[in-house]
Formats: C-alpha cells, sequence, structure tokens
C-alpha cells in the first residue's frame, strides 16, 4: 500500500454495489476476480492490465464528468474472466481537477507510475483530448513513442476553440517532439480535408481510410504491434454497432473493433490505451458500453496470446526467411507460436511486418512498410 500513498490522492474508490445493483458477481466472472479500489488501494503485483477511470470532459465542450468509466465497468465486470494468467486490476477514477489541465496532470502522473512498475494502463475517458496525457506521461521522461489513433476524423481543427478537435496539432508538434511515429487508422474521407492528409504524408504520418482497415484488418496487427500508445475515438464505429455515437452510419463494427483491440493486448510495445468519447446519456439499451466490454476483454485475449511469444533472439523460436529483393539482402522472421512476422531494415533492426510483406519480398517488390520504415528519421 505504501507504494501507491501517492496516487490514491489523485483517485475515487469504485463502488461494486452499486456497479452490480447489489448482486453481486458469480463464480468466473470478471468482478469477482479483478482487484479494485473500494475500501482499500489494491495490491498491483500481480496485475498485468490496470484499469483507471477518467471522465474529464470539458476539452470537448462539455460539463461535468463523464459517467462513461463505471458504464463500461458495470458491463466488463459481467464478462465471464478466460485468461487467468493476465492478471486485472482497477483503480477507480482520476478526480476532476479545477481546470481540465489539472485533471489531465493528474492522469498524466497516474499513468507514469504505473507504467514505471510495469503495468499496462487502460484509460476510460472522457474526451479524446486526455490521450496527451498518455504522451505526456511518456514525453515528460524524455521516452519516444510511436503512436496509433484510431478514429474517423483527424483531430487537427485549429479554427476550433476546443481542445478535443485539435489536439492531434499538439501531439505532433510540440516541442520538443518524442512522438518517432504516428499512425491513423480508420477515418472517413468524407469528413477529413484532402489537404490535411497531404500534410500528415509529408510528415510520415501514416494514415489508413476505413475501407483499407476493414478489408485488410490483419494488415493492421503490424501497425499496431509498435506502438506504445494507442488511442479510440469511438466515433470510429458505424452507429449501428455503438448507438452513442451518431456522427456516421459508416466505420468500424463490433468484431473489427474488438480485434483492432486483440492485436493491441498482443503487442510487447503497448503501455497505454485509451478508450474515449462515450456518452451514456445518448447510449441505447447499453449497447455501447458492451462492446466497449467486448473491446476490453479482447484486449486481454491479446495480452494473454501476447504472453506466449518469446523474444526475438530466441531464433529456434522462429522460422527465418532470407530474401533478396531490390538487391536488397534482407531477413524474415515468422514465430512459430503466433505466426507473426518481422523483417530486417538495413541498420540490422527488425520491424514488425505481414506475411504481404514478406510475400512481395519474394517476387523481387519492395514492401511499402520498408520504404514507409525507411523514409523516416
Amino acid at each position: 500500500m505504501s507504494d501507491y500513498l501517492n496516487l490514491v490522492d489523485f483517485l475515487e474508490p469504485v463502488n461494486t454495489s452499486i456497479l452490480s445493483d447489489d448482486q453481486g458477481y458469480r463464480e468466473g466472472q470478471v468482478g469477482k476476480v479483478i482487484s479494485v479500489f473500494e475500501e482499500q488501494f489494491p495490491d498491483l503485483d500481480a496485475a498485468q492490465v490496470v484499469l483507471v477511470g477518467c471522465g474529464e470532459q470539458r476539452g470537448a465542450g462539455r460539463r461535468g464528468l463523464s459517467a462513461a468509466p463505471d458504464a463500461v465497468r458495470a458491463a466488463f465486470y459481467n464478462l465471464y474472466y478466460w485468461h487467468t494468467d493476465v492478471g486485472l486490476a482497477d483503480i477507480g477514477n482520476v478526480k476532476a481537477g479545477n481546470s481540465p489541465a489539472d485533471t489531465q496532470a493528474a492522469l498524466k502522473i497516474v499513468l507514469r507510475e504505473l507504467m514505471a512498475i510495469g503495468k499496462r494502463v487502460v484509460v476510460l475517458g472522457g474526451a479524446h483530448d486526455l490521450t496527451l496525457a498518455q504522451y505526456y506521461a511518456f514525453a515528460d521522461e524524455k521516452k519516444t513513442v510511436e503512436a496509433v489513433g484510431i478514429d474517423a476524423v483527424v483531430d487537427i481543427h485549429i479554427d476550433s476553440p476546443l481542445r478535443s478537435d485539435n489536439f492531434l496539432m499538439e501531439l505532433l508538434t510540440a516541442e520538443p517532439n518524442f512522438l518517432k511515429h504516428y499512425n491513423h487508422l480508420a477515418f472517413q474521407s468524407y469528413y477529413v480535408h484532402p489537404r490535411m492528409l497531404e500534410t500528415m504524408d509529408k510528415l510520415r504520418f501514416d494514415c489508413f481510410r476505413v475501407g483499407t482497415v476493414k478489408e485488410h484488418l490483419e494488415e493492421m496487427e503490424p501497425v499496431i504491434r509498435n506502438c506504445q500508445i494507442l488511442t479510440f475515438d469511438i466515433s470510429a464505429f458505424a452507429s449501428a454497432f455503438a448507438p452513442a455515437t451518431t456522427l456516421s452510419p459508416n466505420g468500424l463494427n463490433g468484431e473489427e473493433a474488438c480485434t483492432l483491440m486483440q492485436y493491441a493486448g498482443m503487442s510487447p510495445e503497448l503501455q497505454s490505451l485509451g478508450i474515449y468519447n462515450f456518452q451514456p446519456e445518448k447510449d441505447r439499451d447499453g449497447l455501447t458500453a458492451q462492446q466497449i466490454a467486448h473491446m476490453l476483454w479482447y484486449f486481454v485475449d491479446g495480452c494473454s496470446r501476447g504472453n506466449r511469444e518469446v523474444p526475438l533472439s530466441d531464433r529456434d523460436s522462429f522460422n527465418e526467411f532470407h530474401t533478396l529483393f531490390a538487391e536488397v539482402d534482407t531477413v524474415f522472421l515468422q514465430s512459430k507460436r503466433t505466426g507473426r512476422w518481422w523483417m530486417q531494415l538495413p541498420d540490422q533492426q527488425f520491424i514488425a511486418c505481414s506475411y504481404k510483406d514478406y510475400q512481395q519480398a519474394s517476387n523481387n517488390d519492395i514492401p511499402e512498410r520498408w520504404l514507409r520504415a525507411q523514409e523516416r528519421p
């Protein structure tokens, strides 16, 4: 407990009686096994994944704290716990500060402290600009990061007074900048100015439209595998699959979102996941809360699968393929345990890739993923 005293000052406990309508939880449900901050702060030693709520939404121009974290908890705790090798903890909700900046500062401290002791933290938001707290938890320690944003829009609306509409500008251009690379998944072209995508491309950031994500979902796994930060705005959903979002009738479906979260859990690099912009008052029959709960379940499933992976240095656990393309001699590795692929760059470093990249290289074509990695500083 003494190790976490400084965190308790920023947090409010969870009331599981309210979450379960005084019904409690059955044997085998998440709510029965997760270590929860109620009367006492939980021992986090056995926890691999730690949930923290942050209902701050003033950055999106909305008043008060969102009830989203508790709505998602109520749905998640009712699910059954299959992955006994992944310890779970829930440390409650970040207290609201006098200003949104105060709340973000508190969230940043909580994230930094938890990641320092090797925990993977899931932030239940809150407005999407809380992504900046995820970023500064690394930047304040001068740690470079790769980030993935999943969102129907690209939040660089510099003419908007709302931070949630333009937080990406700060993320991508802050000085000094510790963002090594940014990938944007599932944007919808009709909501994004063409010049914005041109700018992103000039910065060597990669953007994948929603149709590409849906048609080539498995190609998103290497993109997510390299990142330390992932942020998901529920506007990425088609409204039929998340009734609380009314931005678009088009977008990701529930299974696609769960698969992306599974990829996130499998990533050996990912330390911070945020799910944002859920407004329970707009939900119908609790379906969006259930959808996010299912995403969390698949994130934990991914963590369990990732636990079975071994370091690249253990070459006996990988199939090794030497290829030559465009006079470049390189090596591809395929995990015997998970089937995932890596390819070697000229600096001898390995990056995540897919079977498609290996096929292209085998046909003497330069994989685009290889080219993009070479273009980056």
